[in-house]
């Protein structure tokens, strides 16, 4: 093979990083690592971008996920991160993945591997299975606040000490309607009624909804704002013991497991959102993202 051949040979070779399928490109002044290696439906991807050794990136690089841009944040000096959220009504596979900074632009691509969720019946009592428009509209809100500060630090916390009885992204099938199945958008803790529930993360409460407010489905409910567009929802809850705009520390008591709203009984729905997507908590409860 000729010297010009395997230079060439070189330039269509595949590298894997960090779990992406990376297409080989010239000398760049950008590093991109993605994490966790081999992601599945359902996780939280970070990718992180940082220059070249003896290089400086002063502003946030572009990241763009299958087209779309994705918030970037400086987590330190010469250091920047995207959070890329994943669910489970999603289609594993290829994801295009771009990254430009410094006037460089690195083409890749991700693949999100496919992830079984059981099916879980729920069978709910006259009334109790339709929320309001009002409770969704303040959820979105909630969920589409983006804060720039980061508030949380290291793992996120168990919110409740009952046991873990229903996983995140179970199929949910409603009194027998197998028309529309959803999924479980968080993880259900079987404290007994009146046990506390506590912040799993520093931040600050930018929701608080009531079952005699029109919050229906919810039930009692408080959201945590962690900043950077991580957030974090209690639901069913007995009682609050908080108010909107307040900051609360990791671990701060924040009220008691109930059953009110859509519940067969005392139990803590307790949800994690990225990006105003629900994702499974375990990840940020067992590493946690820096």
């Amino acid at each position: 093979m000729t010297h010009h051949n395997i230079r060439l040979f070189s330039a269509l070779l595949l590298a894997v990083v960090g779990g992406s399928y990376v297409g080989a490109t010239p000398a760049t002044a950008l590093e991109v690592s993605v994490s966790p290696k081999s992601p599945k439906l359902g996780d939280t991807l970070a990718i992180t971008v940082k220059p070249d050794p003896g290089e400086q990136l002063t502003q946030a690089p572009i990241v763009k996920v299958a087209g779309k841009k994705i918030p970037t944040y400086r987590i330190a000096t010469n250091r920047w991160r995207a959070l890329l959220p994943t669910i489970p009504l999603e289609k594993h596979g290829r994801r295009s993945l771009v990254v430009t900074g410094n006037q460089q632009t690195r083409n890749m691509m991700l693949w999100i591997g496919k992830k079984w969720f059981p099916t879980q019946s729920i069978w709910l009592p006259p009334g109790k299975g339709s929320g309001t428009d009002f409770e969704f509209d303040r959820v979105d809100a909630f969920k589409a606040i983006v804060s720039p500060q980061k508030l949380w630090s290291g793992k996120f916390l168990r919110p409740n000490n009952g046991p873990l009885t229903a996983g995140y992204g179970i199929k949910r099938i409603y009194n027998g309607d197998y028309s529309d199945p959803d999924y479980h958008r968080g993880l259900d803790y079987a404290g007994w009624g009146g046990s506390p529930v506590k912040a799993s993360a520093a931040g600050q409460v930018r929701l608080v909804g009531r079952e005699s407010k029109g919050f229906r489905l919810h039930g009692n409910i408080v959201g945590i704002d962690h900043g950077q567009g991580v957030n974090t929802v209690y639901l069913h809850l007995r009682n609050i013991n908080v108010q909107e705009g307040q900051r609360v520390r990791a671990g701060q008591i924040i009220g008691t497991v109930g059953s009110t709203g859509a519940s067969t009984g005392p139990h803590l729905h307790f949800g994690l959102n990225v990006n105003g997507q629900a994702v499974d908590p375990t990840p940020w409860l067992k590493w946690g993202f820096q």
